[in-house]
């Protein structure tokens, strides 16, 4: 049945994406921030993620067997670069932007940690990419059972969404120094989900 498709789809990609869970992590991201680049980053890493997963869940399966790319090279891949954004959270390094203005150079920051690491690995990662891909496989084709699962994913990423703005609130509440021990920690457990994806696809390799 239809709604028993929902229902397994919703719930399988709430557990995996884990909007609650995101949000320590989008508070250490964005700090610094001002409150409508955090907003932005918000809005732009939720829309990309969603067009991930609807990619995925259209032709990821067909993509990735033309290009020849195993979803245990993608998890490595992305758990390297995972932590070279992790490192520079522990350490506080800023990156040097090129910028003719300080508000082109916040603009630029906010295009780049919402497509990376926010929307990707984090929101729309190898597991949540997997567990779209093999969803589209048990629609079997079914046009409206595809219709479904692309709207699971909106409603998944919507939850996303509201749980990030709520995350304002949070920032605010930690105050500066919070927000500094918070975005230390944050990235010292990011290096290890990091090192976990890594560990995930050379696993994945060697088994096959």
């Amino acid at each position: 049945m239809s709604i028993d498709f929902v229902v397994s789809a919703l719930v399988t990609l709430l557990v995996v994406v884990d909007p609650v869970g995101l949000v320590p992590t989008f508070v250490g991201i964005t700090h610094g921030l001002p409150r409508q680049s955090r907003r932005n980053v918000a809005l732009r890493a939720t829309l990309i993620a969603t067009l991930v997963l609807v990619g995925a869940a259209l032709i990821g399966e067909w993509l990735l067997r033309e290009l020849s790319i195993s979803l245990p090279a993608f998890r490595i891949a992305g758990g390297l670069l995972l932590f070279s954004i992790a490192s520079e959270m522990v350490f506080g390094v800023r990156t040097q932007r090129q910028s003719s203005s300080a508000e082109q150079a916040i603009e630029e920051h906010v295009r780049n940690i919402a497509a990376f690491p926010l929307a990707i690995p984090l929101m729309a990662g190898p597991g949540a990419i997997t567990a779209t891909v093999l969803l589209a496989g048990h629609a079997n084709g079914d046009p409206t059972r595809l219709v479904l699962l692309v709207g699971v994913i909106v409603i998944t990423f919507a939850i996303c969404l509201v749980t990030f703005l709520a995350a304002a609130w949070i920032a605010r509440w930690l105050g500066a120094t919070g927000n500094v021990v918070l975005s230390r920690l944050l990235g010292v457990i990011l290096a290890a989900l990091a090192v976990q994806f890594v560990i995930d696809g050379v696993r994945a390799v060697i088994a096959s």
